[in-house]
């Protein structure tokens, strides 16, 4: 498990190629720890020694981390495929909420007790937002990108994609 501060700001990126044609279907997905091990040493300029000890990890997980971070990034602009930001073996250093109304994430010191209402719109509509990341049943299909929940009983190798009817590969299941 690696601790990260909270919850990034966004869900992914979305690119435009160059004169208008369709991005790749397939997302790439950057992990949470991923994201914050690209925020802690490009952003906040942070040594991998620094950042390490923030997570929780060794110096040497931490590069790995950050590597495939980058890596995926790289690939990403290059093929020009969306980045979604989720998943992950992650942990936060509080309680993080997000509120289904405005979308504001939030933390809440007070363990005890869920928050009453949203800080910011003061909307009820509020869940735990470190359980969005422990959906191990989504898939991406291989041909059209569509994502999907399967059941639990299934193997990801029989199910047929909702969208294109076709068989999703077994190497397509998020391990999250």
């Amino acid at each position: 498990m690696r601790k990260i501060f909270g919850p990034p700001a966004i869900k992914g990126l979305r690119p435009q190629k160059r004169g208008g044609g369709t991005i790749d279907k397939v997302p790439v997905i950057l992990l949470l720890e991923e994201y914050e091990a690209i925020k802690l040493c490009d952003y906040d300029l942070m040594n991998h020694l620094e950042a390490s000890e923030i997570m929780g990890v060794s110096r040497p997980t931490f590069t790995r981390i950050y590597s495939s971070a980058r890596q995926k990034i790289a690939q990403a602009l290059v093929e020009v495929k969306e980045i979604v930001v989720e998943g992950g073996k992650v942990y936060y250093d509080s309680e993080w909420f997000e509120c289904d109304d405005c979308s504001c994430n939030f933390n809440h010191q007070e363990l005890s007790s869920k928050p009453g209402a949203c800080p910011l719109c003061g909307g009820s509509n509020i869940r735990n937002f470190s359980g969005e990341s422990g959906n191990d049943n989504e898939c991406y299909c291989s041909e059209c990108g569509e994502k999907f929940i399967f059941p639990e009983d299934a193997d990801c190798a029989s199910i047929v994609c909702p969208a294109c009817g076709e068989r999703v590969c077994s190497s397509n299941k998020k391990v999250i």
